[in-house]
C-alpha cells in the first residue's frame, strides 16, 4: 500500500466526520417534539449502549476496567462529563430555540480559545501569528456584544466549555472511546432519574411518538459515529490537515442558519464573522508553517 493511501483514508473519514457534525442542527430540528433536556438524557443512556457494543466488539474490556481503576482518569473524566453534558444541552437547546448561527460562531471560536486556555492555563507562548488571530477574534466578539447580540452568550459558553473539556481529555490518561464511555456512564444515572420524572408527570416524549422515539433511539449513532470517524481521521492524516477540516462543520452550521433556517444576519455578526474568519486564516497558515513540529491530535468529542 503506497504512503498516500492512509492519507487518502484519513481526508475521507475527516470530511466524512465533519460533515456529519456539520448537517447535525437538521437531525435536532426534527426532534422539536421532546424537551432539550429529554434529547441530552436519552443521547447519554443510548450512547452508553451503543458505546459498550462497540467496546466489546473491538474487546477493549480491558482498557475501560484499567481507566475506571485509576483515582486520576476517574476524577477528570467525571468534570468533563459535566461539560461536555453541559455543552450538549446547550448546543441542543440553542438550535431548538433557533440560535444556529451561535452555535457555529461558537465553533468557530473554539481553536482560538483553546490557544488562549494554552496560554493562560499551560504558560504557553504565543506565536506573532496566535496573537494576532486571537486579537482579531476578540475584537470580533467585543463587535457583536457592542450590537448588542442576545445569543453571545450562546456561543461563549459552547466555546468555553468545549475547551475546557478537550483541555480536560488531553490530560485525561484514557482513549476517546474508553474515555466517552465512561463520561455516560458517570451521566447514565442523572439522564435515567431525569427520564423517570419526566415519565411520572406524563411529558416524557419517547413512546409518545412513533417517529420522534425512532429518532431518539438513534441519538446514540448520532453522537458516536461521527467521533469513531474522527478517531480514525486523526490516526492517518497530519494535525495541520486535520486542523483545517475542522472548520467545515462550523461553515455548514452556518450557511445552514442562514440559508436553510432564515436566521437574522445584522451588520455586527458579518463583521464579527469577517474577522474571526480573517484570524483563523491567520492561525491555519500559521499551523501549516509549523506542522511537522507538532504531533497529531487526541480525538475529542464533537456536538
Amino acid at each position: 500500500m503506497s504512503a498516500e493511501d492512509p492519507a487518502r483514508k484519513g481526508v475521507l473519514f475527516g470530511l466524512a466526520a465533519y460533515l456529519s457534525w456539520g448537517f447535525l442542527p437538521i437531525y435536532f430540528k426534527h426532534l422539536h417534539g421532546a424537551l432539550p433536556t429529554e434529547v441530552v438524557a436519552q443521547r447519554v443512556l443510548w450512547s452508553v449502549l451503543l458505546l459498550a457494543a462497540l467496546i466489546a466488539v473491538s474487546h477493549r474490556w480491558q482498557h475501560l476496567r484499567a481507566a475506571i481503576a485509576s483515582r486520576r482518569a476517574l476524577g477528570i473524566l467525571a468534570v468533563s462529563a459535566l461539560l461536555i453534558g453541559a455543552n450538549w444541552l446547550i448546543y441542543i437547546w440553542a438550535i431548538s430555540a433557533d440560535h444556529v448561527l451561535e452555535t457555529s460562531l461558537g465553533y468557530f471560536l473554539n481553536p482560538l480559545v483553546n490557544v488562549v486556555m494554552g496560554v493562560v492555563l499551560l504558560k504557553e507562548r504565543l506565536t506573532r501569528a496566535q496573537g494576532l488571530a486571537v486579537a482579531l477574534a476578540g475584537t470580533g466578539v467585543a463587535v457583536l456584544a457592542l450590537g448588542a447580540s442576545s445569543g453571545l452568550w450562546i456561543s461563549l459558553a459552547l466555546a468555553g466549555t468545549f475547551a475546557t473539556y478537550g483541555l480536560l481529555r488531553k490530560i485525561a490518561p484514557v482513549e476517546s472511546l474508553e474515555g466517552l464511555a465512561i463520561e455516560t456512564i458517570l451521566l447514565a444515572p442523572l439522564a435515567a432519574l431525569y427520564l423517570a420524572w419526566l415519565a411520572s408527570r406524563g411529558e416524557l416524549a419517547f413512546g409518545a411518538d412513533p417517529h420522534l422515539t425512532w429518532l431518539l433511539t438513534l441519538s446514540g449513532v448520532m453522537t458516536a459515529t461521527p467521533l469513531l470517524l474522527f478517531a480514525a481521521a486523526a490516526r492517518r492524516l497530519r494535525y495541520s490537515t486535520l486542523g483545517l477540516l475542522q472548520y467545515i462543520a462550523p461553515t455548514i452550521q452556518f450557511l445552514l442558519a442562514v440559508l436553510a433556517y432564515g436566521e437574522p444576519l445584522t451588520t455586527a455578526h458579518i463583521v464579527c464573522f469577517a474577522l474571526i474568519w480573517t484570524g483563523l486564516a491567520v492561525f491555519a497558515a500559521d499551523g501549516l508553517r509549523r506542522a511537522p513540529a507538532r504531533a497529531r491530535p487526541e480525538p475529542a468529542t464533537c456536538p
